[in-house]
């Protein structure tokens, strides 16, 4: 029964991938296309944690951590280029 929903949860979180690729291409604006790419990144992560359940193991939990770690850093340079116009600012030293 519990592989059962976690092969059924697997499916719903693919399809919510491809609803995101879908937004990532086609966003009319930049904010929604980072939004996507978020979004992928924790779905990502989820897809993951819900194959180390299936499996029984323990092994990926270093990959879902890399995987969070990369999407914060990527939404928030992301963020900081819509809002400054730059990822990293040049001093005047």
């Amino acid at each position: 029964m519990l592989s059962t929903m976690l092969l059924v949860s697997l499916g719903i979180l693919s399809l919510a991938v491809i609803g995101c690729m879908y937004r990532l291409l086609k966003g009319p604006s930049i904010a929604d296309r980072i939004a996507a790419l978020d979004t992928i990144g924790i779905l990502l992560l989820s897809m993951i944690a819900v194959v180390c359940m299936l499996l029984k193991t323990f092994a990926y939990i270093d990959i879902i951590l890399v995987i969070g770690i990369l999407t914060f850093i990527g939404t928030t340079a992301f963020a900081r280029y819509i809002e400054r116009g730059e990822v990293i600012e040049h001093g005047d030293d």
